[in-house]
């Protein structure tokens, strides 16, 4: 069953003549979705970052083995996916609904090309619930509101925040949207999140120039921060094993994987 809360205004923000995020993302694993404006700031942000590359396919690798984990070993039945981006191969509710096929997923995002794309591609199963919601990472309490018609918020979410915290540029604010939204989910939800750090310790020293030069460039705005600031979006909870680290080295298959300037944790609602 697939659900789309897609509005026909939608198409009217969309703005090809600057570089935006979910499409320069899009470009950098691979994918077709994405305008020459995005390729030239891709391809530079690249030349100052060389391993940005490596850091997007890392974080799409850990939203696999993250939603893996959830849904094999932790029983987990839904997902709010915020700031999902462009629909690639394996995206949150192919993985679970393999797994368990009445799992519920809600995808939010507010990019129109995402809109567009979301309400085409993602579709689940038969069982289980796919729906799209148009909401901004700022207003948590409308992702929550309109999540609330497709998700049971009295039955435990994994909450999915992959590289999105990164684009609210307020730390506190940043903070405060973790706290509302995981004050709403029940004891046994999970927080699924990677971001991206300046610290030495994982090769973060080329983010700080590779950002500026995308925020003069492209939108929406982005900053990095450093592993302390990112464990305390994770206040309250119970990390899981291996705690917060290189999203490329969460529970790998071996410890040969690319060490990236982009932590990865899941934390749980005690």
């Amino acid at each position: 069953m697939t659900e789309s809360h897609t509005p026909p205004s939608g198409s009217a923000r969309l703005n090809t003549g600057v570089a935006h995020n979910a499409r320069v993302w899009n470009y950098w694993i691979g994918g077709k979705d994405n305008y020459e404006v995005d390729q030239q700031v891709g391809d530079h942000v690249a030349s100052i970052n060389p391993i940005i590359r490596d850091i997007a396919r890392a974080d799409r690798e850990f939203l696999g083995r993250a939603v893996t984990f959830l849904a094999e070993e932790r029983g987990m039945r839904q997902f709010l996916d915020i700031g999902t981006g462009l629909p690639t191969a394996e995206n949150t509710h192919e993985i679970a609904q393999r797994i368990a096929p009445d799992a519920r997923i809600v995808y939010v995002d507010n990019d129109p090309i995402v809109l567009v794309h979301a309400r085409t591609l993602l579709t689940g199963t038969r069982d289980g619930v796919t729906d799209y919601i148009d909401a901004d990472v700022h207003d948590p309490d409308a992702i929550l509101r309109r999540a609330a018609g497709t998700l049971d918020l009295d039955r435990p979410v994994a909450v999915m925040m992959l590289g999105i915290l990164n684009f609210v540029l307020d730390t506190g604010e940043a903070r405060d949207i973790v706290r509302r939204v995981m004050a709403a989910v029940p004891s046994g939800s999970c927080l699924v999140l990677t971001h991206p750090t300046f610290d030495a310790e994982v090769g973060g020293e080329l983010q700080v120039p590779a950002m500026e030069f995308w925020n003069k460039n492209a939108t929406p705005p982005i900053t990095a921060r450093s592993g302390a600031e990112i464990a305390a979006f994770f206040d309250g909870l119970e990390l899981v094993e291996p705690g917060l680290v290189s999203c490329s080295r969460w529970r790998a298959a071996s410890d040969s994987a690319v060490v990236v300037p982009q932590y990865g944790a899941v934390g749980v609602k005690p």
